[in-house]
């Protein structure tokens, strides 16, 4: 784990003229010629190219199907095949699976399901083996990549046709249950990808199914469109008095973290959770679709643009053609007031670890120093980021807000039009009118945005402006008719709840909601490059460490790559997966949403988001933990090539790893999502130093991971006092430029009125009492709720019909026995109580 006081985290000590020499060392005398030579020279030394990065729900179709197999895994292609040419053999003579036509191919797999529900635990799995082959694609026959894949695609439509997945099902809850195998693995020392055997073919059939079905092609018939929309209808609801599928898949991963099941294939398992959740409940622009359609529903004016399209229209920051701006050096003091005050001096070593925007030096060079304030605030960091259990528990740490204070004006270009249409909420316009009222008037009225006697012009033209951009959110609405309904329960009767799969997947999740979010978590921490081998975490290599260990030093490389990438798949998978939850129940219910984020925050994600960044990102986004032969489906077509240790250092060409940045910008929209709006968890961030932490992501030229920082630096730069506001203007700059405005948002100052921080833990209390409410209102409501009517009619009573139970008349003698009969009953009392 790279220390965050390490070289690169803050720019190299300056003085007066702006060179960069050290700590301590005089001056250049010419410091704006040293300054460009060293410039030349960090050009030539390392530079971050701007990445040619696509944000979307996934990666390419094979790149998903690849990752679910480690290569440890590889050997068992060649045994799935030869169970399945072992079994079709028996079963069609002279032909291939290709060749044969529908009718028969339906016929073979329906045989093949007949022969899973044998007794034999090895027969069994042979047959399991046979449908995975089919699932992947019947390689064996095929010659190309995009053959294997087509088949693959068509054979999982086929097999889902014939019902393979409702049997797969009930053999994964059978291994689920299965006690001695749980008990064997507990007693093992060491636990190897040999104990998960069957849960790995099963999963993985299961996973092939949702993946290949999942994937929408303008070429696919009426029948596969039918049988998509059939097969998210059964995994969104409870079918057969079961549960929803997702809601297994999370008793697993709870069932893993506990320690009662440590051989579960935990990779394989997140993979299939996460992409149930987005076939059922949607990807990112379903999602754009339904908050456009539930806008319209609730009488909100339509949006003014699409983020995804916004974001994706945005550049990443590049480095100028001109040299370091004067306005940076303007904010030292002379020399010469230098000399007496460490303080003085300490601002001067504060300088700005600026945005590629405008950084005119190597950002990666190792040999630069860290400024003083910087490492100090890293290193504090770390420490913080450490012991985050006792700083969660202890009051947030506020610093004074600081005294308003102009900024210097640096000579920027700026573009000619910002990228979004800036928003102002409904309480800025009251908070805007009550100030303006308490200065020409001398008193206020309250809620009232009317009004505007009194007032001169200019507030007139404000208030009108203000209006103008005035932005309601369905979570607005939502807030409000939550506050009806608790003032009001009898006049508006019972709330109408629709049935949708997010709505149902919330009800389902809502008991075990936080031990479902707490162990996820710690499978993140596990599985985060910066985390510290401990005694006491869980183990996530189950299904990834072979029964013999490497003995050369090749095997050694080619495992140690594999749990790389393991990891790299599993912070993938979780850090969309949450992501996803929360901007569906966002979308579904505001308040569903907080209580997922206030049990994230309770469980500490937030400083778990700041460890893992705290690390060099640009080394963690071009990692090459691939070897491109032995991914799925090459290494099912082509002829092993003898692996070198060169041929495993050099890896992949490609210029990044896409999983590897895809859960960066997951994990930072995730750290926005819980802290947007919170000024107590905002107030986290500055406790937990994440200032320089999130300053060093943005040395990744990608225009949406920038975006995301730039969005976690602009909510605390309030809360950084002044002086880091002085020595980081051009990352204010950088704010201004791609950040959303909010008119009346002083973010760059200090003096917000909601920056009290007396507020802090009255607004989280406020909050959790609210959702509180909301849970026991719509969820925890009894049958005979005390606003019911009652019947006091005897007859009526007596009268009515009661649906008992199938088999009640076989156990009713007994029940007579045991409720009526056996009781004593005291006439005496009874009477005297009525």
């Amino acid at each position: 784990m790279e220390d965050p006081a390490a070289p690169g985290a803050g720019s190299p000590p300056t003085n007066g003229n702006g060179n960069g020499s050290g700590k301590g060392k005089p001056a250049a005398p010419k410091g704006r010629e040293a300054f460009r030579s060293q410039r030349r020279e960090s050009e030539g030394s390392v530079d971050c190219p701007t990445l040619e990065f696509e944000y979307g729900d996934a990666d390419g179709h094979a790149a998903e199907l690849s990752e679910l197999y480690s290569y440890t895994e590889n050997p068992e292609f060649t045994t799935n095949r030869r169970c399945f040419e072992e079994d079709f053999k028996t079963q069609v003579q002279g032909e291939e699976w290709l060749e044969l036509e529908e009718d028969a191919q339906k016929a073979y797999v329906m045989g093949l399901l007949d022969r899973l529900e044998v007794v034999s635990r090895e027969r069994r799995l042979k047959v399991a083996r046979a449908v995975l082959y089919l699932a992947q694609g019947t390689f064996g026959e095929c010659d190309s990549e995009v053959d294997v894949l087509h088949w693959s695609r068509y054979n999982c439509f086929l097999l889902y046709q014939m019902g393979t997945f409702s049997a797969f099902l009930e053999l994964l809850h059978m291994e689920i249950d299965n006690s001695q195998a749980c008990s064997s693995a507990l007693r093992k020392p060491a636990i190897s990808i040999a104990d998960s055997t069957e849960l790995r073919v099963l999963l993985s059939v299961l996973y092939l199914m949702v993946e290949n079905i999942r994937l929408e092609r303008e070429t696919d018939s009426c029948g596969w469109r039918t049988a998509r929309e059939t097969f998210r209808t059964e995994l969104s609801f409870s079918t057969h008095n079961q549960e929803p599928f997702a809601l297994l898949l999370f008793s697993m991963v709870t069932k893993f973290c506990s320690g009662l099941a440590p051989h579960f294939p935990i990779k394989k398992v997140l993979l299939l959770l996460w992409k149930v959740v987005m076939f059922t409940l949607g990807g990112f622009e379903h999602l754009q679709a339904l908050k456009v359609q539930k806008r319209a529903e609730l009488g909100l004016p339509p949006l003014a643009e699409d983020s995804i399209q916004v974001v994706k229209s945005m550049r990443a920051a590049s480095p100028p053609s001109y040299t370091l701006d004067l306005g940076e050096s303007q904010l030292a003091p002379p020399p010469s007031k230098l000399r007496g005050h460490r303080g003085s001096r300490r601002q001067l070593l504060t300088k700005q670890d600026s945005l590629d925007i405008y950084n005119e030096r190597d950002l990666f060079k190792t040999e630069e120093p860290a400024t003083e304030e910087e490492e100090e605030s890293a290193s504090d960091g770390e420490r913080t980021l450490d012991g985050e259990l006792d700083l969660l528990e202890q009051d947030p740490l506020v610093p004074p807000p600081p005294s308003q204070a102009p900024l210097s004006a640096e000579r920027v270009a700026f573009p000619k039009g910002l990228p979004w249409a800036p928003k102002v909420r409904q309480k800025d316009i009251e908070h805007f009118l009550e100030m303006s009222r308490n200065k020409f008037i001398g008193f206020t009225l309250g809620q009232d945005t009317d009004t505007l006697v009194g007032l001169p012009r200019p507030i007139h033209e404000s208030v009108k402006t203000l209006k103008q951009h005035k932005y309601v959110s369905i979570a607005d609405v939502q807030i409000k008719n939550e506050e009806e309904l608790e003032k009001c329960p009898m006049s508006l009767g019972e709330e109408v709840v629709p049935e949708t799969p997010c709505e149902i997947l919330y009800q389902g999740m809502l008991y075990s909601l936080p031990q479902y979010m707490i162990a996820l978590l710690k499978i993140l921490l596990a599985a985060a490059p910066t985390s510290k081998a401990k005694t006491d975490s869980i183990n996530i290599l189950a299904d990834v460490l072979p029964e013999e260990m490497p003995i050369t030093v090749l095997q050694s490389m080619k495992l140690g790559i594999d749990v790389n990438r393991h990891k790299e798949i599993i912070v993938k998978s979780i850090s969309a997966l949450l992501l996803l939850l929360l901007k569906h129940f966002k979308l579904n219910h505001i308040y569903q949403f907080e209580y997922v984020s206030q049990h994230l925050v309770f469980a500490n994600c937030i400083p778990l988001i700041l460890k893992f960044f705290n690390q060099n990102i640009l080394s963690y986004i071009t990692a090459k933990n691939g070897i491109s032969v032995l991914d799925y489906p090459c290494c099912t077509i082509q002829d092993l090539p003898e692996l070198t240790t060169e041929s495993l250092e050099a890896g992949d060409n490609n210029q990044f790893c896409w999983r590897n940045l895809f859960s960066c910008i997951n994990l930072l929209r995730l750290l926005n999502k819980l802290t947007k709006w919170k000024h107590s968890r905002t107030m986290m961030l500055v406790v937990f130093k994440s200032a320089p932490i999130l300053k060093r992501a943005l040395k990744v030229k990608q225009a949406m991971l920038q975006l995301y920082v730039l969005k976690l630096l602009k909510i605390q730069t309030k809360y950084l006092g002044r002086q880091w506001r002085k020595s980081n203007m051009k990352t204010m700059s950088a704010i201004y430029q791609k950040v959303r405005h909010r008119m009346n948002d002083d973010w760059a100052y200090g003096n917000d009125i909601d920056a009290r921080p007396w507020d802090f833990q009255a607004e989280e209390c406020t909050l959790r009492a609210n959702i509180e409410a909301f849970n026991s209102r719509r969820y925890d409501r009894p049958q005979d709720s005390e606003f019911s009517p009652v019947d006091n009619c005897l007859q009526s009573v007596l009268g009515q019909r009661l649906d008992l139970p199938e088999d009640f008349h076989y156990s009713y003698e007994l029940w007579l026995e045991r409720e009526v009969f056996s009781q004593p009953i005291c006439w005496e009392e009874l009477l005297q109580n009525h």
